[in-house]
């Protein structure tokens, strides 16, 4: 369940970071996805780290997403796409910490 709940994240940030980019020509928005989604991907892939060290690097990753896209809703008092990432973070940290 962990493992799935976080590659449906890393494809919603890579989305969101495509949709930054066509819409709001936001080669930031583009870079920053895709670094933080290998960087999750690398957390996702059985085997290449240890299981709990992994669990606790991708939790740091989006915590850190969580600071980033609270301050971006706080600035632009706009729901879309901060707030909505800001939840979808919230929901995906929820679901991969909580023992079913």
């Amino acid at each position: 369940m962990q493992y799935t709940v976080l590659l449906v994240y890393i494809v919603l940030l890579l989305v969101g970071g495509l949709i930054g980019y066509f819409k709001g020509k936001s080669a930031v928005s583009l870079v920053m996805s895709a670094i933080f989604a290998a960087a999750l991907i690398v957390c996702a892939v059985p085997g290449v780290l240890a299981e709990s060290f992994s669990k606790n690097v991708a939790n740091v990753l989006m915590a850190a997403l969580l600071v980033v896209f609270g301050i971006r809703w706080a600035k632009t008092k706009k729901f879309m796409p901060a707030g909505l990432m800001l939840v979808l973070t919230v929901v995906a940290l929820a679901l991969r910490n909580i023992n079913f």
